[in-house]
């Protein structure tokens, strides 16, 4: 057997091998800047450059991003990616994520001027465009997923003259559930509210989309800690005097039984006797006399 033919037999086993694809579709991309160690002297317009066949060979090294820390990519979002943004915002990302995820699906595109300047039109139509032109936010969309989830319990004051107004409830969004909502993005029933019961309410977001969440109106319930208290102690009285009437119930219920357990001793064995010498001293029936 020749060299060739070893040759091409190894050549044949290694193409046979089913070939491997590497995990990352991105191949490793290192940049690194030098600079001449030596200017090159200015020349005339036109004539190439003077250049010196072994001093403006010589370079030194400015970076090299090989070891550099890896940092991250800067991108605009062109559609609404969850947990990272909506449509125009620029965000920092992974180089693996940007380069193996977001760019190749279409989902972000490099922040050039061109694309800076499309997105910040885009930005101001939706501001001042016609409402039906405009498109919710990733916020504003998650803040409407988050008040349909919502119902409110409001305490009614304690005052005859109390009405329900958009100020009492946006400050009750407020203190529940850490939403400021302004009053010109709330609306109330046409009906006063003044009496107990169950309303609703509707929360416009952004001019866009309103969510109509339910809430009752309870009776008035101080929370402070001295009316606590007077909770809690009002709770024992009543804990121990329930106790108490229990124990005279039980105590009423043994001097019953112990009554009637003394009411049946007191039949002594004399008393007995009497009775029956009383029922046998009965004078017999009267005879007839027998005839002579």
């Amino acid at each position: 057997m020749n060299m060739w033919s070893f040759s091409r037999r190894v050549l044949q086993h290694l193409l046979s091998q089913p070939a491997v694809r590497s995990f990352s579709l991105t191949p490793v991309q290192n940049t690194v800047v030098v600079e001449r160690w030596w200017h090159v002297p200015l020349s005339k317009v036109g004539s190439p450059p003077r250049l010196n066949p072994r001093r403006h060979r010589i370079y030194k090294m400015v970076s090299d991003t090989k070891h550099d820390p890896s940092g991250k990519m800067e991108l605009i979002l062109t559609q609404t990616v969850p947990k990272l943004g909506g449509r125009g915002e620029t965000v920092l990302v992974k180089k693996s994520i940007g380069r193996n995820k977001l760019l190749p699906q279409g989902l972000a595109v490099y922040p050039s001027p061109e694309n800076k300047k499309i997105f910040a039109e885009e930005l101001r139509l939706l501001r001042e465009g016609k409402p039906e032109e405009r498109i919710q936010t990733r916020t504003g969309l998650q803040t409407v997923e988050f008040l349909k989830t919502l119902k409110l319990t409001i305490n009614k004051a304690a005052s005859d003259e109390f009405q329900l107004t958009k100020e009492f409830v946006c400050r009750q969004f407020a203190k529940q559930r850490r939403i400021v909502v302004p009053p010109h993005a709330l609306t109330l029933p046409f009906e006063p509210i003044t009496e107990l019961g169950d309303y609703w309410c509707e929360v416009t977001v952004n001019g866009l989309d309103t969510v109509r969440i339910p809430f009752s109106l309870v009776p008035y319930e101080d929370k402070s800690a001295s009316y606590q208290r007077q909770l809690k102690a009002k709770r024992m009285q009543e804990e121990a005097a329930d106790i108490s009437e229990d124990a005279g119930k039980e105590d009423s219920v043994s001097d019953a039984a112990v009554e009637a357990e003394a009411c049946k001793d007191s039949v002594s064995p004399a008393s007995a006797g009497s009775s029956s010498e009383s029922t046998d001293t009965t004078a017999p029936p009267s005879q007839k006399p027998e005839n002579n």
